[in-house]
């Protein structure tokens, strides 16, 4: 008998059952050229909604090709959020880069077919995906292929330094400030940062100068868990001890992780790679702590909250196991991309109705504020429940509202503030040092 009732053709029937079209590409992993060519012909099916652009070249002079997917491609709308999904920022973790190009296509497909869940997300919200982070480092682990493929060739990039070990170390700076009540938010830079950084890191930290991205995941490999921040522990590492650090929106940060876990077919049991994870989520420095990088730099240099999502075993699967990988992550691609439009949201103005950028709010309660945008918007994650939320700026009086946030989608509250009287201007002062270094410490080389 005929075996046709294969893998690859349940894949298609569950998503032909689901509504969801299978075609657009085969199941399989792209080198550059092939992932290049991947994303360039997702802009050319849906022109109207997606835009191609560069953030930078590799050390290899790869571009870091993101697609863009929007109503109004290369604009900002206020009130409208920016999300962005990073894959294989370890070269040899491959599947998020596969997930992100499969992703892609869907989404374009989806919009094209009518289907209203992914129509409104691309109306309402700015989608930036980097498949690749590191193609130098995949170049490095694709030569040697999905069987013979060791837990750390291609790891790094072209100079073979981990990327996830190569943001400025801003969890120092955050700490000391916790104790003497200093800034909790945007911390700055140590002096001279681009020259001690790989030109991977350095286009995306201008990235994310350049969006106010509001959420984010970074996809990895090597274990199946939603991790959260903060990676780094507070306290010096004791051999064989971890330690949780809790961030001060620790309950929205678990919110987010299983979000993903439990929209994930499997990851919410737990039990994956040997490891129990309970709800499929940890926190990053409970599991192992990891100093300088890039979820934790997100959360103290930007606006943006972000996980790291391990999400195989198998760190180079081979493309077999691709479409099953992909079932099991589809809806949670989604469902953790719809997470940006909760919380509160709105505009902060002056008293002539003229926005006001990189105004700070504040959340009482939460020790961690946001600011605004260039065109004077912001967005707060935050769980349901009453707040009361301060919007402040340089030479205005603050002004201070309380709103219930529901379960849905984000409660707009808008600020105007009133200028300040010339007596009470005052420059807030400097906090601490620029170049606080934390002590060295031996280096764990886990999934992240």
């Amino acid at each position: 008998m005929q075996q046709w009732w294969t893998l690859p053709w349940l894949c298609a029937l569950l998503l032909g059952l689901m509504g969801l079209r299978a075609s657009g590409s085969d199941f399989q992993h792209h080198r550059y050229e092939d992932m290049v060519r991947a994303l360039f012909a997702v802009q050319s099916e849906c022109p109207y909604i997606t835009r191609i652009y560069s953030i930078g070249r590799s050390v290899e002079g790869r571009h870091l090709y993101v697609l863009e997917f929007s109503d109004n491609p290369g604009i900002h709308e206020a009130l409208e959020p920016e999300f962005k999904y990073v894959g294989n920022m370890h070269g040899n973790e491959v599947l998020g880069r596969e997930l992100l190009i499969k992703f892609s296509q869907f989404l374009c497909e989806e919009y094209r077919a009518g289907n209203q869940r992914i129509m409104r997300l691309i109306h309402d919200t700015r989608i930036h995906i980097l498949p690749s982070m590191n193609p130098d480092g995949y170049e490095v682990a694709a030569r040697q292929g999905p069987e013979f493929n060791g837990y750390l060739v291609g790891r790094g990039n072209a100079r073979e330094i981990d990327l996830n070990r190569n943001f400025p170390d801003l969890n120092a700076l955050m700490y000391y400030y916790e104790k003497t009540n200093g800034r909790n938010h945007h911390l700055p830079l140590p002096d001279n940062w681009e020259h001690q950084v790989e030109p991977e890191t350095l286009a995306v930290i201008k990235w994310m100068q350049n969006y106010n991205f509001i959420l984010s995941a970074n996809l990895h490999g090597g274990a199946v868990v939603a991790n959260y921040p903060f990676d780094k522990s507070r306290d010096p590492r004791i051999r064989g001890r971890t330690t949780y650090a809790a961030t001060p929106d620790d309950k929205i940060f678990r919110k987010l992780a299983r979000t993903y876990s439990y929209a994930h077919s499997w990851m919410h049991k737990g039990w994956n790679c040997g490891d129990f994870f309970d709800e499929g989520i940890t926190n990053g420095a409970s599991w192992y702590s990891l100093s300088k990088g890039m979820q934790d730099f997100n959360y103290l240099y930007t606006n943006c909250f972000e996980i790291t999502l391990e999400l195989s075993c198998d760190k180079f699967p081979p493309a077999s196991a691709l479409p099953r990988e992909w079932l099991g992550n589809r809806e949670a691609l989604v469902s953790y991309l719809e997470q940006v439009h909760h919380g509160i949201k709105g505009m902060v103005y002056d008293e002539n109705n003229n926005p006001i950028g990189n105004a700070e709010v504040s959340v009482a309660g939460i020790n961690h504020d946001v600011t605004t945008g260039a065109d004077g918007d912001y967005f707060r994650l935050l769980l349901p429940g009453t707040y009361t939320v301060t919007a402040s700026a340089h030479g205005y009086l603050p002004s201070t509202s309380t709103v219930t946030v529901g379960p849905a989608e984000a409660i707009q509250l808008h600020f105007y503030l009133k200028t300040a009287p010339k007596q009470n201007l005052k420059v807030k002062p400097h906090n601490g040092k620029k170049n606080l270094s934390s002590p060295k410490a031996p280096l764990k080389l886990g999934p992240r």
